[in-house]
């Protein structure tokens, strides 16, 4: 059941994310629903409970299940992050939101990172670190290894609420290093400014690391906007190949 019920959720929750089911448009009946998902009725109504926690439907009586602007959903939510980042065609209102969060979040966090920073993060840090030059060199995720390196950061930087925001900030930063990966030259770029942060972490300087983080962010937005450029000719050749593979933002 709850794989059924995962399976579902993401897939009309994407299917909501992309415009099939725009705002007040009324989903289909329940019996449609679940022969369109492959489900059964209660599988649509746990799916259909579960999009209306995120904000994102509204079951209304004698109306129906409405679909809600964007204003209404829970945007810090993972899954909802992850759709949008799926399905969405070159929003660049929104990846130009999901940069200044990262302008918000990051350089204070890595302040608060040298200065509260355990020894057991610090060596993670910087395994993450040698991780990302590895990838670099042709060995290893450099995904994987850049988003180490940033979530550390957050964990130590010791704020309850930023911790809180943790799983959501992981799925942003996820998607902008995957950009910034397929950005030629973009990891090799960006590996001297990492370099630069993590030493000032480790040697606790927190007016350094903040500096580094904004340099850091700075750059990722050059790589965005020149992924960006090099995606739009492509997609008005070719629409549907280009709404399929690019991630947003």
């Amino acid at each position: 059941m709850r794989t059924l019920h995962r399976r579902s959720l993401h897939q009309l929750g994407e299917e909501i994310c992309s415009g099939v089911y725009r705002p007040g448009d009324v989903l289909p009946a329940e019996p449609v629903l679940g022969e369109h998902l492959g489900v059964s009725r209660i599988v649509v109504r746990e799916v259909v409970k579960s999009l209306a926690s995120k904000g994102m439907l509204e079951v209304r009586r004698k109306t129906g299940t409405i679909v809600l602007e964007p204003s209404n959903w829970s945007l810090f939510d993972p899954d909802i992050i992850a759709w949008r980042a799926r399905t969405s065609t070159l929003d660049e209102g929104m990846a130009g939101e999901l940069m200044e969060l990262r302008r918000i979040v990051e350089p204070a966090a890595c302040r608060f990172a040298a200065e509260r920073i355990s020894d057991e993060e610090r060596s993670t840090l910087r395994t993450a670190l040698e991780s990302m030059q590895s990838a670099i060199d042709g060995d290893g995720d450099y995904v994987a290894a850049d988003l180490l390196f940033h979530t550390t950061i957050l964990k130590a930087c010791r704020n309850q609420f930023v911790q809180q925001m943790q799983n959501a900030m992981a799925v942003i930063l996820h998607t902008s290093f995957e950009i910034v990966s397929a950005t030629p030259g973009g990891p090799a770029r960006s590996q001297p400014m990492h370099e630069k942060l993590c030493r000032a972490i480790e040697d606790g300087d927190p007016d350094t690391a903040e500096r580094a983080a904004r340099t850091i962010i700075i750059q990722a937005e050059r790589d965005l906007q020149e992924r960006l450029s090099s995606i739009k000719p492509a997609r008005q050749g070719n629409p549907s190949k280009e709404t399929t593979n690019v991630h947003t933002f």
